[in-house]
C-alpha cells in the first residue's frame, strides 16, 4: 500500500489559502531539463519526475496538494448539507443481476450505506440468506471484496480481495457448508473465476512473476492457469500464455465438458476453446484450441446447448449479429448465422432456456428480444419504459428463466426474473428512492456535429424548464473502446437536478452506440472526432439557450478523462468548471506503464511516427499553454489505481497549475485506498460531495 510522506519538503512552500482561488499558492513543482526524441521531435517532459510514484519527492508534493485540495474543498459554503444530502440519496438498496449455479439463485444486494455490497442465496420462498459480508471482513471498505463465484457442485465459492480495489488480487476459497475459508490463497487478475464441474480446482488469470520491472512498469502477459484446491499456487498449471492480451475471462460449457476463453485486445477479441472429455475427470493436459481462426473481431460467447456455442458478434457484421459454432469441431468450426445483422446495435444476448435473448440499441434506448435457438423471432420483452438495460443478461439452457435489470436517468437500477413459460417479469427487491422524480424528464435531442455527423444526447431537467440561458448544466460522455452510454441512474444527479441543474450526456463517437462503424470514427487518427462531437454538444446547450459557458460543467472518467483533458486544452474558453476523473493525460508515455500498452489499438503509439503526429496534436500534457485562462478544474484519482496510474493526474496537475493566467483554481484530490473504478461507500460520497461543492461555487 502506497502511503504519502510523513513530513514536506523544505524545497515546498505553501503559503495561507482559503476557498478564495485568488488567495492560492500551488506547492512548487521543479521542472527537469527532461526531454524525449520523437522521430526528429523534441518533446519537453519537465515533470517526469512525478512518474516515480513512490519517491520521496512525490509523495511530499501529493501531500502538499492534498493540504491545499482540502483546506480550498472544506471552506467552500454549504458541503456538509451537500454530504448529508447525496447520503440520503445514496441510502436506497442496489441489487446485483442475480446468477443461477448448482440449483441456487446468488445475487450481491447493498442495503444503502454500507461500505460493500455483500453475497446473497436466494430460498425458494423469496427470501435471502447472506454469504458472505465485506463489511464485516474491512469496516472501513479499505479492502475491496468482489468477483464472487460459485463451484457447480455447490460445495466452494472463490471471492477476491486487493487493497483499494486494485486490479491484482487474492483469490480466496471459502466452504459454502461451514463458511470458512481453505487455505488456499491464489495471486491473480480480477477476473472471472472458472470453476471445472467436479469442484476439484478453477481455471484464473494471473500475470507471470515479474522481478526485473518495477510495480508500474507495462506488463501485458497474460497466463490462464488452473489451480487444483489444496495445490500451492506455486505449482498451478499454465494453460496458456498471452503476451499482449489486455483482459482474458473464461466460460464453462453447460454441460461440464468444454472451457471457452476470451482474449481482448483493443476493441478486438479472440475464442478459444479446450475440451476438457469427461466433466467429472476433466483433462488439463488438454490443449487450448482457437476458434475462427484469424477473424478479427469483437467476439462475446453467450452459452452452451450440447456441443454449439452461440456468441454475439461483430464480425462482417458492425452492428453485430448471433453466430453458432460447433465445439466438437475444434479450430474447424465454421461460424453459422443463427440471428443477421439488424438496423439496431447488439448489446448484449444470452442463452436462457430454449431461447436466444438479444438486447438491442434503438438510438441508444433498448429493446429486449427473443428468439428461438434456430433464430427464428419469439417474441419482445415488454421493459418498464424508455431506458437502458444493465450491462449484462443472465441465463442458462438448464433453467427457463432470464435475469435482466432495467434503469433510466430518474429511476435507478432495478433487477427483473423473466418467467420463459409465463411470459412475465417479476422485480426482485425493488429499491425505495429517496426521491421524487415526477418534476423531472428526459428529452432526447439530436445535433450536428463539426464534419456534419448527427450525434444523440440525453438531457434531462426539471419539466418546463426555462431556456433563457442562465442554467447550470452538467455535460458529460465517455466515447471509446466501443463502449456505449445508455440512459442509467446516477445517486447524485438528483441532487444538481433539485438545484435547478441540468444533466446531459452526450453519446459521441469512439462509443459503440451505433456499432462499430461509430466506435472507428472516434478512435486512432479519428479521435479528434470525439472531441469535436463533445464541442459540438456544449455549443448546441449554448446555442439553444439552456445555459452560457460559464454555468457549464463537464465531466468524465477514465477515456472520458482524456476527453475532459482535451476539452480544458482545447476549448478553454467555453466552460465554467472541469473535472477529470482518472484519466490518461500523457498521450506519448500512456503504453509504458501496467496494462496501458494493451491500449494501443484504440489511441496508438508515439512510437510510430504517424500515430505520434495525431496524439501529440492532442495530448493534453503537451498542449497545456502557458498564459492561458484555464477553467477552474478539479482532477480526481485514486492511489492505487494500477490501471491509469496516478502520475497521469500529477503531471497534468503540475502543468496546469503553472500555464494559469487566471484566478480559477486547479486542484488535484486523491482518493485513498481507492483504484480506477473502486472506492469504498464513504469514500465515494466523499468525493461526490467535495466535486458537487467545487462545482457550485465555480458556476456562480
Amino acid at each position: 500500500m502506497r502511503r504519502l510522506g510523513l513530513c514536506l519538503g523544505l524545497w515546498i512552500f505553501m503559503a495561507p489559502i482559503s476557498a478564495d482561488a485568488g488567495s492560492l499558492a500551488y506547492p512548487a513543482a521543479p521542472r527537469d531539463t527532461v526531454d524525449d526524441d520523437y522521430h526528429g521531435t523534441r518533446v519537453p517532459d519537465p515533470y517526469r519526475w512525478l512518474e516515480d510514484l513512490e519517491s520521496r519527492r512525490t509523495l511530499d508534493w501529493v501531500k502538499a496538494q492534498s493540504a491545499l485540495t482540502r483546506s480550498y474543498l472544506d471552506h467552500l459554503p454549504g458541503r456538509q448539507a451537500t454530504l448529508e444530502r447525496l447520503t440520503q440519496l445514496w441510502n436506497y438498496s442496489r441489487t446485483g443481476l442475480p446468477w443461477r449455479e448448482a440449483g441456487r439463485v446468488f445475487f450481491t444486494e447493498n442495503s444503502g450505506l454500507e461500505q460493500q455490497a455483500s453475497l446473497y442465496q436466494l430460498a425458494a420462498d423469496g427470501n435471502a440468506k447472506r454469504i458472505l459480508d465485506p463489511n464485516a471482513m474491512s469496516p472501513d471498505g479499505a479492502i475491496s471484496i468482489r468477483d464472487f463465484s460459485v463451484s457447480p457442485d455447490g460445495r466452494w465459492m472463490t471471492y477476491a480481495s486487493s487493497e483499494g480495489g486494485a486490479d491484482i488480487v487474492a483469490t480466496h476459497v471459502r466452504d459454502l457448508s461451514t463458511g470458512r475459508d481453505r487455505s488456499d490463497l491464489v495471486p491473480s487478475l480480477s477476473s472471472d473465476i472458472c470453476w471445472t464441474r467436479d469442484g476439484a480446482g478453477f481455471f484464473y488469470v494471473r500475470r507471470p512473476e515479474r522481478t526485473d520491472i518495477s510495480p508500474t512498469a507495462a506488463q501485458l502477459e497474460k497466463q490462464l492457469c488452473y489451480h487444483v484446491l489444496g495445490q500451492d499456487p506455486a505449482n498451478d498449471r499454465v494453460i496458456h500464455e498471452w503476451k499482449d492480451a489486455r483482459w482474458l475471462y473464461s466460460m464453462m460449457s453447460d454441460d461440464g465438458r468444454r472451457v471457452v476463453t476470451v482474449a481482448e485486445k483493443g476493441a478486438a477479441s479472440w475464442m478459444y476453446t479446450v475440451d476438457l472429455g469427461e466433466a467429472d475427470h476433466p483433462n488439463l493436459a488438454a490443449p487450448l484450441v482457437p476458434l475462427l481462426g484469424n477473424m478479427e473481431a469483437n467476439h462475446t460467447p453467450m452459452g452452451t446447448v450440447g456441443n454449439t456455442l452461440y456468441a454475439f458478434t461483430d464480425l462482417n457484421a458492425p452492428r453485430g449479429c448471433v453466430i453458432a459454432l460447433d465445439l466438437a469441431q475444434g479450430s474447424r468450426a465454421a461460424p453459422r448465422t443463427v440471428i443477421a445483422e439488424s438496423p439496431d446495435v447488439v448489446q448484449r444476448a444470452t442463452v436462457a432456456g430454449d431461447r436466444l435473448a438479444v438486447h438491442y440499441l434503438h438510438d441508444v434506448k433498448s429493446r429486449l428480444l427473443l428468439f428461438t435457438l434456430y433464430g427464428k423471432e419469439a417474441g419482445e420483452v415488454a421493459l418498464p419504459g424508455i431506458g437502458a438495460l444493465g450491462w449484462a443478461l443472465n441465463g442458462r439452457n438448464s433453467a427457463p428463466e432470464l435475469w435482466y435489470s432495467f434503469t433510466s436517468f430518474l429511476t435507478p437500477e432495478t433487477v427483473y426474473r423473466y418467467d420463459l413459460k409465463s411470459g412475465k417479469s417479476t422485480a426482485l427487491h425493488p429499491p425505495q428512492l429517496p426521491f421524487h422524480p415526477d418534476a423531472y424528464e428526459t428529452r432526447q435531442v439530436f445535433y450536428t456535429s463539426k464534419d456534419g455527423t448527427r450525434v444523440p444526447m440525453f438531457i434531462t431537467a426539471k419539466k418546463g424548464l426555462a431556456r433563457n440561458g442562465t442554467n447550470p448544466v452538467f455535460l458529460t460522455a465517455y466515447g471509446g473502446y466501443g463502449a456505449v452510454v445508455t440512459p442509467g441512474y446516477r445517486p447524485d444527479v438528483p441532487f444538481w437536478l433539485e438545484r435547478g441543474g441540468v444533466y446531459a450526456v452526450a453519446n459521441i463517437r469512439g462509443g459503440g452506440e451505433y456499432g462499430e462503424a461509430w466506435h472507428e470514427g472516434g478512435s486512432l487518427e479519428h479521435k479528434q472526432n470525439s472531441f469535436d462531437d463533445f464541442i459540438a454538444a456544449a455549443e448546441y446547450l449554448v446555442r439553444e439557450r439552456y445555459t452560457v459557458p460559464g454555468k457549464l460543467a463537464i465531466y468524465g472518467h477514465s477515456n472520458g478523462g482524456l476527453l475532459i483533458g482535451a476539452m480544458i486544452t482545447q476549448r478553454p474558453d467555453l466552460f465554467g468548471v472541469a473535472v477529470a476523473d482518472a484519466g490518461h493525460y500523457d498521450m506519448l508515455r500512456y503504453q509504458k506503464f501496467t496494462a496501458a500498452a494493451a491500449w494501443i489499438p484504440e489511441y496508438g503509439s508515439s512510437d510510430d511516427p504517424t500515430q505520434f503526429a495525431y496524439l501529440r496534436a492532442y495530448s493534453p500534457l503537451q498542449n497545456v499553454r502557458a498564459g492561458t485562462c484555464y477553467p477552474a478544474t478539479l482532477l480526481l484519482t485514486g492511489d492505487h489505481d494500477d490501471r491509469v496510474v496516478p502520475s497521469h493526474a500529477y503531471k497534468f496537475t503540475a502543468a496546469l497549475q503553472a500555464a494559469q493566467s487566471c484566478e480559477h483554481p486547479i486542484l488535484l484530490r486523491v482518493s485513498s485506498d481507492a483504484s480506477h473504478s473502486f472506492a469504498s461507500g464513504s469514500e465515494a460520497r466523499a468525493a461526490l460531495s467535495d466535486m458537487w461543492s467545487y462545482i457550485l461555487a465555480a458556476l456562480r
